[in-house]
């Protein structure tokens, strides 16, 4: 009987560069690669910048101690502010109020002769001292004494000034810095124009009340 021819295995084909699947393939291995650089190099990207420690108010000395560092991503809006490339600067005070952990805006900082506030201590309830901190941003109430009433007998109250904020607030503690009336000398931040009527409600005896601003800062546990 004849001997059957044995069969031999086919051999592969090499694949070729020619081969549109293989391009397609190596065209999105290098697509894939390049987004993933660009996202890796996208989070580097960060500057640094400062952060406000704790809560700055108009009127405020600023110093080094009063910011930290902090990297973050801002593109275009970095230029709004503060870049921690440098110290902080002698003679800077906080032109408006800066939240605690808040980028530090670089309209927020400028020097003495830029503060157009005042600061202007008033008598507030102790009881209600007790709800706010420096920081704190409140709306002024005044209740006008009546001068025509034997007795302590008030108006209604007027809201005379908006979104002041609290530079100062004494510790309720047994140093004197609340009066046996009750009240707290609490100190906030006046425009020029509107010292001399707060001064004059407080010299005629007005009962003037702090009514904190909703989201404004405010003492812990309070």
């Amino acid at each position: 009987m004849a001997e059957l021819p044995r069969p031999t295995a086919a051999r592969l084909r090499q694949p070729s560069w020619r081969d549109a699947r293989l391009v397609v393939g190596v065209v999105l291995v290098l697509l894939s690669m390049a987004i993933g650089a660009k996202v890796v190099a996208a989070a580097d990207d960060t500057v640094p910048m400062y952060a406000a420690v704790a809560s700055l108010v108009p009127g405020q000395p600023v110093t080094q101690r009063d910011v930290r560092r902090v990297d973050v991503q801002l593109g275009a809006d970095r230029s709004r502010y503060v870049v921690a490339d440098h110290d902080i600067a002698p003679d800077t005070f906080a032109l408006r109020d800066v939240r605690p952990g808040e980028l530090v805006p670089t309209s927020a900082l400028g020097t003495r002769a830029d503060i157009n506030l005042k600061p202007v201590s008033v008598p507030v309830d102790s009881g209600a001292a007790a709800q706010i901190s420096a920081g704190s941003i409140v709306d002024v109430w005044v209740n006008a004494k009546d001068p025509s009433s034997a007795t302590e007998k008030y108006g209604n109250p007027v809201k005379t000034l908006q979104a002041a904020p609290v530079s100062r607030v004494p510790e309720a503690s047994g140093n004197g810095l609340g009066s046996a009336s009750g009240k707290t000398a609490v100190q906030i931040m006046v425009p020029e124009a509107g010292v001399q009527a707060l001064i004059a409600a407080i010299d005629q005896g007005a009962r003037i009340t702090l009514v904190p601003v909703p989201g404004s800062p405010h003492k812990v546990g309070a």
